[in-house]
């Protein structure tokens, strides 16, 4: 079970950082890469639950500047609803990362599989 947690969460580290790579003008990054700087730096100092309020609320800063997310950002929140326990709405969010980064299928189809088997 701990190493499924930690290839999941190696998985999602991955995604953030090959497709993060883009201009960081295309999107609305808000406090994201500080919170994914912040998980892998300083595990622990930010919980899932601060780091959950503080994504939802760059989600409508986002809507509101007519902007699209980040890659990796739906991942990273889904990963963060699964810790919390909230599987239904960390599939939603894997989901949208597809939708949105297609070349993310494999690896969130592979992880809203995960999902399911729990």
């Amino acid at each position: 079970m701990n190493n499924q947690k930690g290839i999941l969460f190696l998985s999602l580290a991955v995604v953030a950082l090959v497709t993060g790579c883009q201009s960081p003008d295309i999107y609305y990054w808000g406090n994201y890469e500080n919170l994914v700087y912040i998980t892998y730096a300083k595990p622990g100092k930010a919980t899932p639950e601060f780091q959950v309020q503080v994504m939802e609320a760059d989600v409508h800063k986002a809507i509101s500047a007519n902007k699209p997310l980040p890659p990796g950002f739906h991942a990273h929140l889904g990963y963060l609803y699964y810790q919390l326990g909230k599987a239904d709405l960390a599939l939603q969010e894997f989901q949208k990362e597809k939708a949105q980064f297609p070349e993310s299928a494999i690896l969130m189809d592979r992880l809203s599989a995960n999902l399911a088997k729990k």
